[in-house]
């Protein structure tokens, strides 16, 4: 697939929709442009949620961990 597509003042491009859903790009999807020798590549970008740990939440391991070292116990026979 093809197209012509223009760059606004401000930088910005705007790929067509069928380009967008042959490649499965949704609204706020990131991407990763690459210079290459053929021009630039766009790619999908990996993110991942980060969840920062509190102690309430460490806490929350923690009980998690002694229960399952429990039920472990039991389903080993110690």
């Amino acid at each position: 697939m093809q197209a012509t597509i223009s760059v606004s003042g401000r930088g910005l491009i705007a790929h067509p929709a069928e380009m967008r859903k042959a490649v499965g790009i949704r609204p706020q999807d990131s991407l990763i442009a690459e210079t290459t020798s053929e021009g630039i590549l766009l790619r999908p970008a990996v993110t991942l949620p980060v969840e920062i740990y509190n102690a309430a939440r460490v806490e929350e391991f923690d009980t998690a961990e002694v229960e399952l070292a429990a039920v472990l116990a039991t389903r080993s026979g110690k």
